[in-house]
């Protein structure tokens, strides 16, 4: 491990110790046209600067959050992806992801731009429906990225679907 590496991991470690709590944080990294990761919806409730290039967003558990990361060099994109995912409870299982501490319950992972693409483009529909994304339904998410695996259409989030899962949410309580 480089002295670099070292240095931001010991950063990385030292903010999610700072915090102690059970709150999932996402370090998100801007060095322009080089490296941009950047949480496109989800409701922090906490910030940390760590210097001007690098900052930790903290998510209660059970918060829905989309999380690009992006990555270019001299000729270009070299790697782009989408991960949306649910903050998870103390003692929940989850699985890991980069930049996320100690990681979420993965409800949707797309690599690739065509593929990020159509996520974005299927998040800026949802919205344009009224419905704010950190809302949708979980299962929606799986889907969308299910289908989008295969390269199939995924279905569209409608205001009715959304109603019946606000509903079925209240039931489960």
């Amino acid at each position: 491990m480089t002295d670099t590496a070292a240095m931001r991991a010991a950063d990385f470690c030292a903010a999610r110790a700072q915090s102690a709590d059970n709150r999932t944080h996402v370090e998100l990294t801007w060095i322009e046209k080089r490296i941009e990761n950047w949480i496109l919806f989800g409701r922090e409730v906490g910030e940390q600067i760590l210097d001007r290039r690098r900052r930790v967003l903290s998510f209660r558990p059970g918060s829905v959050l989309a999380f690009v990361r992006w990555s270019a060099n001299d000729y270009g994109t070299v790697f782009s992806r989408i991960d949306i995912l649910r903050a998870v409870q103390p003692g929940e299982p989850y699985q890991t992801l980069p930049f996320v501490q100690p990681g979420g319950e993965i409800l949707l992972t797309c690599e690739g731009w065509p593929k990020v693409e159509k996520v974005l483009q299927h998040i800026d529909a949802i919205e344009a429906a009224g419905v704010d994304a950190c809302e949708v339904s979980p299962d929606h998410w799986r889907h969308v990225g299910g289908r989008l695996s295969v390269n199939l259409e995924p279905r569209a989030y409608t205001i009715e679907r959304h109603h019946a899962w606000l509903k079925r949410r209240r039931i489960e309580g």
